[in-house]
């Protein structure tokens, strides 16, 4: 464990002194209120000790929000970086600056909802785990084909986790490991590998819902579902890690169980898998032929707007 231990305060009655990392690019259009929701979180065993939000280049006012609520509440604390370097970067220097040993990390275009943290971070008592993830839940309309099927994939995602955890969007780990390959395009499935490599095991949380929106259009559904299928190649081919999303028979059976219960769902299922299948071999072309690592990515405007 890179020579780190961590000790949970509940051993000794104590609170769980937590330090959130927030990832944000030019994200003026919702860190306000998602700031809102973490400062206001319900918690009992948990303290959010500190709020870092880590600002990657943002040019459209993201910084300025920040900075108000640095003066509103002193947990709130802005980390720029010049330029995008990654996200991965900007999880190193969450990992550097953070102060305790129990550690949240969530995007910037998410929403928690109000017991999310306190929910995330319980699991994280038993000395076994390392490493927690929340339950993400699409609000794009269900009544669009594209929407449909993002909520299924999503579904899917769920179903997946229940049995072998993959965790993303909001995850909370133990702080025994100094930083992720800052080349990495897949932040949260480096962040499994790095703990499992450390003896420890991962948690999927299904009550800890954070609120998420997936692509509205097919080309920003595509640009995205293929830069994670690059990812995930480069991870398993640097480290060995594969997440539990990768592989497809268990995708299947769930998808098989589960359209027929679903308002038009012959259609959705037959539109996640030939949407899906296009990303992923989308993203073989890009690793495998071109060489591609898209750890710096074009960002997919229409997952941004939270308010629907």
């Amino acid at each position: 464990m890179n020579g780190m231990t961590v000790v949970f305060p509940t051993a000794h009655g104590g609170p769980i002194k937590v330090s959130i990392g927030v990832t944000a690019h030019n994200e003026a259009a919702n860190i306000g209120q998602l700031l809102r929701a973490l400062t206001g979180q319900e918690t009992a065993r948990v303290e959010i000790d500190e709020i870092l939000v880590i600002s990657s280049g943002s040019t459209d006012g993201t910084d300025d929000i920040v900075r108000g609520w640095e003066g509103r509440d002193p947990r709130v604390r802005l980390l720029r970086q010049e330029r995008r370097e990654g996200k991965a970067s900007a999880v190193n220097l969450f990992l550097q600056e953070a102060r305790n040993d129990i550690l949240v990390l969530e995007s910037a275009d998410t929403l928690p909802i109000a017991d999310t943290v306190e929910r995330l971070v319980a699991p994280l008592a038993d000395e076994m785990v390392g490493m927690t993830g929340a339950h993400p839940v699409p609000l794009n309309p269900k009544d669009t084909l594209l929407g449909g099927v993002v909520h299924l994939m999503w579904e899917l995602h769920h179903l997946v986790a229940l049995e072998a955890p993959k965790l993303g969007e909001m995850v909370a780990f133990k702080k025994v490991i100094s930083g992720i390959p800052s080349d990495s395009a897949v932040d949260e499935a480096s962040l499994e590998g790095a703990l499992r490599e450390a003896g420890l095991e991962l948690v999927y949380v299904p009550a800890a819902v954070v609120y998420n929106r997936g692509p509205d259009n097919l080309r920003d559904f595509l640009v995205q579902r293929r830069r994670i299928q690059a990812g995930h190649l480069w991870l398993r081919a640097h480290s060995g890690y594969k997440v539990a999303t990768s592989r497809a028979m268990p995708i299947l059976r769930h998808l098989v169980n589960l359209a027929p219960r679903l308002p038009r769902g012959l259609v959705l299922a037959v539109g996640a898998v030939v949407l899906e299948a296009l990303g992923r071999a989308l993203g073989c072309f890009d690793f495998w032929v071109l060489g591609k690592n898209p750890f710096v990515w074009k960002m997919a405007n229409s997952t941004k707007n939270l308010r629907g």
